[in-house]
């Protein structure tokens, strides 16, 4: 695998796309998938059984037939509301063959066929064109004859006249194919198209995906990594522009299982820690990343950063809370009136003559007896 040039963290390179001094845009983030969600973009009738809303609009043209589509989607069916996939969850984008698709997902193939690359849309589909009149009793779970809700995302497709799946492909074929949409998603980061430059990562991960990895040695597993590692910090570097922080993390993370001293992965994940307040994470991570770096700028201006931050709140805490554990302040005292002073005083001396004049009655008392 390619070494990463200690400068370079804060810098461009061939392989990877960093996003200091670079405008900031603002993304939108998936809905929590709990629940089909709510859209109120108009009903487009595709077949008879097969309805689409666009939640999301896309770019470019419809794939073709026997194009390879990655996406991602959400199912559920339409009586019960119940969730029965989830690939967003499970972090793995589902390949399909648009001509050559299972049965049950014929409904969801008439739908991804008229979508463009990063469109997003709620299909309803009929149980004709989905788990049919018996349903399915195994993975995914499906009662009879019921009626799906997909939600789903067109990542994007390949348009290949014999649609060859990804398992069809030889080891350097996929590690080629990956490579050319990460070429693709760079081009489009510098554009700051960052949406579609996600995209094409995403893409060439679901090349490279775990199955794949875990099959490779020697040096088609380096060539594989030093594919794959770049696409997830460069969606580490578009998540943070589109302050999808958490979403970095993980990202980040994806990349230290594999490589725990990734010096750039370190940094990426210390500022998306750092901008989500999680300073104690993120100083942890600049400092690990300066030890593999340790000329390196950018990480020495976010230690920099992460202390007059500290200082700042120190400050202002101590402008706040400073004097609550002080000393009590000292009660003013009350205005006294002349004449109930000089009153109190005659009541003193008049007590005092009185138990003088009776302790000599009592001695002349003793002395005649």
């Amino acid at each position: 695998m390619e070494e990463i040039p200690s400068q370079s963290i804060g810098k461009n390179d061939e392989d990877e796309i960093v996003m200091e001094g670079a405008a900031a845009v603002h993304g939108e983030p998936l809905q929590d998938g709990n629940c089909p969600p709510n859209v109120e973009s108009a009903v487009e009738i595709l077949q008879e059984k097969v309805t689409k809303q666009i939640i999301k609009e896309g770019h470019g043209r419809k794939p073709s037939k026997y194009a390879t589509c990655f996406l991602h989607y959400r199912a559920w069916t339409e009586s019960t509301q119940h969730k029965f996939e989830d690939t967003w969850h499970e972090q793995r984008p589902f390949e399909m063959i648009l001509g050559k698709e299972k049965n049950e997902m014929t409904g969801l193939a008439v739908g991804v066929s008229s979508m463009k690359a990063g469109e997003r849309a709620l299909l309803h589909v009929g149980w004709e064109l989905g788990y049919g009149k018996e349903g399915n009793f195994s993975f995914p779970n499906v009662p009879p004859m019921a009626d799906i809700i997909y939600e789903v995302e067109l990542i994007g497709f390949d348009e290949v006249k014999e649609g060859k799946a990804r398992g069809d492909m030889t080891a350097e074929e996929r590690i080629g194919a990956a490579d050319k949409r990460k070429m693709d998603g760079n081009s489009l980061f510098k554009e700051e198209i960052l949406e579609e430059a996600m995209q094409q990562y995403e893409m060439a991960i679901a090349y490279l995906g775990d199955d794949f990895m875990f099959q490779l040695f020697g040096k088609y597993r380096d060539m594989a990594l030093a594919v794959k590692n770049p696409c997830h910090l460069n969606m580490a570097a578009c998540l943070i522009k589109l302050k999808r922080y958490e979403e970095a993390i993980a990202q980040c993370t994806i990349v230290l299982v594999e490589d725990e001293n990734n010096a750039k992965a370190l940094f990426r994940r210390g500022k998306a820690r750092a901008e989500l307040g999680q300073t104690d994470a993120a100083r942890e991570d600049f400092l690990k990343a300066r030890k593999h770096a340790p000329e390196d700028k950018a990480i020495l201006r976010e230690l920099r950063l992460l202390d007059e931050h500290d200082r700042a709140i120190y400050k202002k805490q101590k402008e706040i809370y400073g004097g609550i554990f002080g000393p009590p302040p000292q009660p003013k005292p009350k205005p006294t009136n002349v004449l109930m002073r000089t009153w109190q005083w005659l009541i003193l001396i008049c007590q005092w003559l009185a138990s003088l004049i009776y302790r000599l009655f009592r001695r002349e008392r003793h002395k005649a007896d």
